[in-house]
């Protein structure tokens, strides 16, 4: 064979190569193939033929208000009934979206412990402790020890909910993605109503918040469960006057000490952002700033070495307020969901906008009140 033959059939081979990888990848980006993929970014996502033909059907549902056959595809992708009287659930691709959005913008769902149940109700025993031990000798006898006491939590149901609206020419356009709209905008005001409601919620068709109840300077181990434990600052309204002997940093100290041990490893700071660029200025007795702001991405900034978190919604300093809270959250504060955030479509009632009615169903409460310490702006 001579050179320009051995060229030509270099080049046969190489199209054949190129012919065989465009097949390949073709057949990748095929619907099915799509859908049998399996999915590697951590996010749990669920890309099924049930679940992608159940997102594909409530675009339509969304877009054009068509609901043939969603009823069917979502009972089979989400195992959840549902009817055209209270709308339709979200498919799980979306309301993972819808919940991950949440977090990222409600501080206290991001670190309290987040469960979902089917039912609401719902109930969670918790280890009051109280179990006796003692010494003795090889021959002595053995009196009955006390034994722990179980508490029961039910965390308080509410249904919270949403009307958004958008144009139909908005919906019709072919580049306007509905689900990723209904997400963002749903999860904003969710994330808005749950993060008040965990700070200060009464319980009544919402969660109780942590600092609903009065807290106590009362111990651990002999203060009521559910009362949370505070620290006065000794001025009503204010931290400690920094003096050579006195410094306001001694209320955050004595409150990360209030906190056991095994709680500190995953402890945090919740304030407002008032109430933490006051704290940002305080130094130690070597004149060391207490605040640490951080410059990697995604990470929170610590005082003392623990990570703060930003919430609105905690009061501001004032007289007797519990301005500043401090422990392990993801064991002390407990958050329920109801699976399944429903959607109602109504294109009739704010003509010639479509109206989207969105509702989801969850309780929090305190599940271990030694978990989470308050510094109280007050005399006692």
């Amino acid at each position: 064979m001579d050179l320009h033959q051995e060229f030509i059939q270099a080049i046969e081979d190489g199209n054949k190569v190129i012919f065989d990888l465009k097949n390949r990848v073709d057949h990748l980006e095929t619907k099915d193939a799509k859908a049998n993929r399996p999915h590697f970014g951590g996010g749990g996502e669920d890309f099924s033929l049930d679940a992608t033909a159940h997102k594909a059907a409530f675009r339509k549902y969304l877009c054009k208000g068509e609901s043939q056959g969603l009823s069917e595809l979502q009972s089979k992708a989400m195992s959840v009934g549902s009817g055209n009287d209270g709308g339709y659930t979200v498919p799980k691709i979306i309301d993972s979206m819808l919940e991950n959005l949440a977090v990222n913008i409600s501080p206290i769902r991001a670190i309290s412990t987040v469960v979902q149940c089917s039912t609401q109700d719902y109930h969670k025993l918790v280890n009051l402790r109280g179990t006796q031990s003692g010494w003795v000798g090889e021959s002595e006898s053995r009196p009955l020890t006390n034994t722990p006491q179980l508490a029961d939590i039910a965390p308080p149901f509410g249904e919270i909910f949403c009307n958004l609206s958008a144009t139909q020419q908005m919906l019709d356009d072919s580049f306007f993605n509905a689900e990723q709209w209904l997400a963002e905008n749903a999860a904003t005001e969710f994330a808005r109503a749950e993060g008040q409601a965990m700070v200060s919620g009464n319980g009544i068709n919402q969660p109780v918040g942590f600092l609903f109840k009065p807290t106590s300077a009362t111990p651990d181990g002999v203060r009521a469960f559910g009362t949370l434990e505070h620290v006065a600052t000794g001025v009503s309204g204010a931290f400690k006057t920094l003096t050579s002997t006195v410094n306001p940093v001694d209320d955050l100290f004595t409150l990360v000490g209030k906190l056991k041990a095994e709680y500190r490893k995953d402890a945090c700071f919740v304030m407002n952002k008032a109430t933490l660029f006051q704290v940002t200025s305080f130094k130690d007795y070597q004149g060391r700033y207490v605040f640490n702001p951080t410059t990697a991405p995604g990470q929170p900034d610590t005082l003392l070495g623990y990570p703060i978190y930003e919430a609105e919604d905690m009061p501001g300093i004032a007289a007797n307020s519990a301005s500043i809270a401090f422990g392990n959250f993801k064991r002390g504060y407990l958050v329920v969901d109801r699976i399944g955030t429903r959607v109602l479509r109504d294109p009739f009632s704010a003509k010639p906008a479509v109206t989207f009615y969105i509702t989801k169903r969850l309780a929090g409460c305190i599940q271990n009140s030694e978990c989470i310490k308050i510094l109280k702006f007050s005399t006692t």
